[in-house]
Order: structure tokens, then C-alpha cells, then sequence
């Protein structure tokens, strides 16, 4: 803890940081709080998208075969064209929100394909799907993450240093500062000199003295 002047000017520094660092302390541990609701709210959905496409996986199984007839399923036949996000705030941190994406087909021959082509086409495209609502969520979670760390040190720095040493140099001032007032007391002529015990100043004479 860095020394500080014991003054009148220092009591006063001391006394409006503590009332500041009580004041804000508060809305820093709601904004912990309302941080740590939202990435255990944005983990969920991450859980939900993951067992929705692992599902979908299941039934992508039974249409390996088919995958390898020749000619049929070609690598570039469905892509990313856009995904489509717009910017949320959660507790002042500025995050991406999924909003959709679209997919180009490229063009094929409806006679000459098989039936099952168009369903893979779309199961495929629902997979794409997942995986880009999955990966803007985990973007969303550390953004929150980042901000949730520094409001967390911030709000151990004002508890557990802040304060309690604000408090202890706000005694020490308060006690330099009436220090003067206390000796001159004790140098009062209406009192008795500092050191001297309240018996011997109030001693009374012997009755037999002149």
C-alpha cells in the first residue's frame, strides 16, 4: 500500500474515493452476475444445437451409400453464401447474434438425378446450419467471457484492496488531523497537563496548611 500525507486534503481524498468505491461496487457485481446467467444461458444453447446436430448425424448415416454413387453428389453442389448476424448488448458488451444464413444450389439435372438428392441437399444444408449458429455462439461466449475476467478483478480489486485500504488511511488521517486538538486539550489550563493523573490534579490541600 503506497504512504500517503496524514492531512486534512488526504482525509477528504480518502473519504469521496471510499464513498465512490462503495457507490459502484454494487453495479459491478450485477453486471458479474448478469454476465455469468448469460454464458450459462448461451452454453445451453451450444448443448441444444450440438445434441440437434448429432441427431441429425444419426440420420445422415443411413445415407453414406448412397453418397458414393458416381456423379450424383458432387463437393461444390451446395455453399455458404452469407451468414446473416446482427450486433446484440448483454450488460454493456456488444455481441453477434445469429439471424440465419444462406445456401446456393448449384444447378442439376431433375430427371437424371435420383429422388434422394434434393433431401440431402436439404439435410446438409440444416447441418451448415448448426454449425454456424454453433460457431457464433461460441463467439458470443468469449466476448462475454473476456468481460466477465475484468469485472471480476474489478470487483475483487474494490472488496478485498480498495476499500478496506481507503478505510484504514481514512482512520489514520482522521487520527493525524485531531491529533493537534488532543494535545492541545491536554495543555489546557481548565485540565491537567498531558501525563499528569486525574488524582494528583484534583488533590486537595491538607486542611492544616497555611
Amino acid at each position: 500500500m503506497a504512504k500517503i500525507t496524514l492531512t486534512k486534503n488526504e482525509l477528504k481524498k480518502q473519504t469521496d474515493s471510499l464513498k465512490m468505491y462503495q457507490r459502484y461496487l454494487p453495479t459491478l457485481v450485477l453486471k458479474k452476475q448478469q454476465l455469468q446467467l448469460e454464458i450459462r444461458t448461451t452454453e445451453l444453447r451450444i448443448r441444444e444445437l450440438e445434441a440437434g446436430r448429432e441427431r441429425l448425424m444419426e440420420a445422415f448415416r443411413s445415407w453414406v451409400g448412397v453418397f458414393g454413387e458416381d456423379g450424383v453428389f458432387q463437393p461444390g453442389i451446395l455453399r455458404i453464401e452469407s451468414v446473416r448476424t446482427e450486433l446484440g448488448n448483454i450488460a454493456g458488451v456488444e455481441i453477434p447474434v445469429f439471424r440465419g444464413a444462406d445456401f446456393g444450389v448449384a444447378p442439376y439435372d431433375l430427371v437424371e438425378t435420383p429422388l434422394w438428392l434434393d433431401a440431402a441437399v436439404q439435410r446438409m444444408q440444416d447441418m451448415l446450419a448448426f454449425d454456424l449458429e454453433i460457431r457464433v455462439l461460441a463467439e458470443q461466449r468469449r466476448r462475454l467471457e473476456a468481460v466477465l475476467r475484468t469485472t471480476t478483478q474489478r470487483v475483487n480489486l474494490f472488496d478485498k484492496v480498495k476499500i478496506p485500504d481507503t478505510i484504514s488511511n481514512r482512520y489514520g488521517s482522521i487520527w493525524a488531523t485531531s491529533r493537534p486538538r488532543r494535545l492541545s486539550a491536554a495543555r489546557s489550563p481548565n485540565g491537567p497537563w498531558m501525563g499528569q493523573t486525574h488524582d494528583s490534579a484534583n488533590e486537595k490541600s491538607d486542611p492544616g496548611d497555611p
